[in-house]
């Protein structure tokens, strides 16, 4: 069971599923003066946070409760021509993201088209930043599309975790930017506060 919320940017129509967290205690600070908290995380928020930071093999449960969105959204999804996962923010080895994209493809029938943008230009960590202009400022011109590959296409854009929407719409703009001819978003989950 989700809590999808529509989500308004650059997109045609976006949406998250559900929030990340439901609540976060804090404990106070371990041996290494690092904060502690008590997280506890809604059942597609666990999925997700195994899968990034635990290295568990959940994609393909993130990505099935993903495609049964869309059992709700044909119309939608008869818009759509590939999938297109977000440009990391942090280098791994395995990127959760294009695992997600790459499952919910294979669930959707829809192609997958992993480099069709990359990041050229390196920003801070977003979500150290809580100004959303500076945010704007910091992604414009950060991402470089693959236009052969979303030119004339319906795009369906997917993230892990929404927070803000600022890196999101800057891809948007550029996909669109680059020939899409329309952009849908679609992120596994949300953080309580959109800041």
């Amino acid at each position: 069971m989700t809590n999808p919320a529509e989500v308004q940017g650059a997109w045609r129509r976006g949406w998250t599923l559900d929030v990340h967290t439901t609540s976060s205690t804090f404990l106070g600070y371990d041996q290494n003066g690092r904060e502690q908290y008590d997280t506890k995380r809604s059942p597609l928020g666990e999925l997700v946070y195994q899968l990034k930071y635990r290295g568990q093999q959940t994609a393909a449960q993130v990505a099935a409760v993903m495609a049964d969105f869309f059992d709700n959204e044909p119309n939608t999804l008869a818009r759509i021509d590939v999938i297109v996962p977000m440009p990391p923010s942090t280098v791994r080895a395995v990127q959760p993201v294009a695992q997600i994209a790459e499952e919910l493809g294979k669930r959707l029938g829809k192609p997958l088209v992993p480099d069709a943008i990359r990041k050229i230009r390196e920003t801070p960590e977003l979500k150290n930043i809580r100004d959303l202009e500076e945010r704007r400022e910091l992604l414009d011109l950060a991402f470089e599309v693959d236009r052969s590959t979303v030119n004339g296409k319906g795009i369906l854009l997917i993230d892990d975790l929404y927070r803000s929407g600022a890196t999101a719409n800057a891809v948007t703009v550029a996909l669109t930017g680059a020939g899409a001819s329309r952009v849908y978003f679609l992120a596994a989950t949300r953080t309580r506060s959109n800041a």
